[in-house]
């Protein structure tokens, strides 16, 4: 919503009638500006671990994808190691004694509907 051509209003909160944080934004677009610093600072609180890059995010009045493209730029410069998925960790299988076969018995299925009777195919 906007107030005037040079201020725009950010509002934090799940409604309009319920805003927990009230912040005016000037200039002709209504962003804010970051330094580099503050990016970085940022980018690397979002990768503590056990840090929600979302949490941050909204901590800092930027979105999620903001932080994200941010962290990709500072990998794309060296600023950052590599993204490195950590490998699939499995957990081993063991059999014990090798399965034995049982005999099962025919199972006979009758499903009755109406006029409809419908059998599984044993004992015709």
């Amino acid at each position: 919503m906007g107030l005037d051509s040079k201020k725009d209003v950010h509002s934090d909160g799940p409604s309009a009638r319920l805003v927990s944080r009230l912040e005016v934004l000037e200039g002709p677009s209504g962003r804010r500006v970051r330094s580099e610093a503050e990016r970085a600072r940022i980018v690397a609180e979002s990768l503590l671990p056990g840090a929600q890059v979302s949490d941050v995010a909204r901590k800092h009045g930027a979105t999620r994808w903001q932080i994200y493209d941010w962290r990709r730029r500072f990998r794309q410069r060296g600023m950052l190691p590599p993204c490195e998925a950590s490998p699939p960790t499995f957990a081993p299988l063991v059999v014990e004694a090798a399965l034995e076969e049982r005999q099962t018995r025919a199972i006979k299925l009758e499903i009755a509907i109406g006029d409809v009777v419908l059998r599984n195919g044993y004992g015709h």
